[in-house]
């Protein structure tokens, strides 16, 4: 049988472990370090944005964004219940209620069309997530926002080095998470940023990270002791996992090339599949870019996609279904509620495989093209 071709396998940069070493001998592990510094120039230079913290966690970034956002109990978010959980527990963690939009059946993003219709006295925030690397329509979400006095809070967990108008993902919104999970395009194993594009939240985010004290100052030499001010938890990146992100980020243009270069090797290949109605393809709209982190095909069914991946797991290729839509959920039943129609979501939820794409699996692509075109045709 032939050797599996696994749904993902993470890219070790060459320099990895010899950053990782020399993090060892610099003796400094806690964070904030030598490679935290690095790695976060890297952020605000790349993606534009006023201040980038790394965290713990792409789900810490978000219960961050949560904290500044000052959600407190009944405050009302809108997002797209086709999304993580993390996406909803920052906010729940507050005592904020989800409110679940439906997404556009092009991109899977939150549709813009559908928020001001959620959005009530108790709203306070709204949370886009770009999916599979294609950001959302981020103009309309904006205008949204400033109308109603919004803050708006991107989940770029997928995201980060695509574009929107030639503006990075994670730039626009006022506040930003990143996630550099071993499922990410960049990661680091476990991992996340809190990116700040709106100052005002600077110096409160750099307490709240710091267990609510103003250790941040101190170390600054702004105060002669530093002591504890406001809430907070413990938000760094250690200095271990910040050395091997350094790594990915140095060879990210060639991690993100090679991953688009795949991207649109399938989306090419599977062309006919969508005019003979066998399978929809992702959309890219004309003003925006992709990083390549997700490729799926969308089938007519539950059944047509436990098909599929049947057909691929018996062919040695792993593919996966994806979110389970948070409104349906037993969690987000309990803390969350739906605005308007969902149908996008479920029929979507119900029908999503997502293939193989991975850097160094470029002489295995046509193998899963051809399993695939073979299964769908049959």
């Amino acid at each position: 049988m032939a050797v599996m071709i696994p749904f993902n396998n993470p890219y070790i940069p060459e320099k990895a472990l010899a950053y990782i070493k020399e993090s060892l001998e610099q003796g400094h592990l806690s964070g904030d370090g030598c490679f935290s510094k690095k790695c976060s120039a890297w952020l605000e230079e790349r993606i534009e944005c006023r201040k980038a913290l790394l965290t713990p966690s792409g789900s810490a970034a978000l219960e961050m964004a949560a904290l500044l956002a000052d959600i407190r109990p009944g405050d009302e978010v809108i997002m797209p219940s086709f999304a993580y959980p993390s996406t909803a527990n920052a906010f729940v963690l507050r005592g904020g209620v989800p409110v679940f939009v439906d997404i556009r059946p092009d991109t899977c993003n939150l549709d813009g069309s559908k928020i001001e219709a959620a959005i009530t006295g108790r709203t306070r925030a709204i949370v886009p997530l770009h999916y599979a690397g294609i950001p959302c329509e981020m103009d309309t979400i904006m205008e949204l926002a400033e109308k109603h006095g919004l803050l708006v809070i991107e989940d770029t967990a997928q995201s980060v080095l695509s574009h929107y108008k030639r503006r990075p993902a994670g730039s626009i919104g006022h506040l930003a998470a990143l996630s550099f999970h071993e499922t990410k395009n960049l990661m680091s194993g476990e991992g996340g940023a809190l990116l700040i594009n709106d100052p005002r939240f600077i110096a409160r985010a750099e307490i709240l990270r710091e267990k609510g004290t103003d250790r941040v100052r101190y170390l600054k030499g702004e105060v002669d002791k530093y002591t504890w001010i406001d809430i907070g938890s413990s938000y760094l990146m250690n200095e271990l996992t910040a050395a091997l992100l350094l790594a990915q980020f140095e060879a990210a243009d060639e991690t993100t090339a090679r991953r688009v270069s795949l991207w649109r090797e399938y989306q090419q290949a599977f062309s006919q599949l969508e005019k003979s109605n066998k399978a929809l393809r992702p959309s890219l709209p004309i003003d925006c870019t992709t990083n390549g982190h997700i490729y799926y095909l969308i089938l007519s069914g539950p059944e047509e996609r436990r098909a599929l991946i049947g057909r691929l797991r018996d062919d040695g290729i792993e593919a996966t279904f994806h979110y389970v839509p948070l409104h349906s959920s037993p969690a987000g039943k309990k803390f969350g509620c739906v605005s308007g129609d969902l149908s996008n979501t479920d029929r979507i939820s119900g029908s999503l495989v997502r293939l193989p794409l991975w850097p160094g699996m470029e002489k295995d692509q046509e193998r899963v093209i051809a399993a695939v075109v073979r299964a769908l045709g049959d």
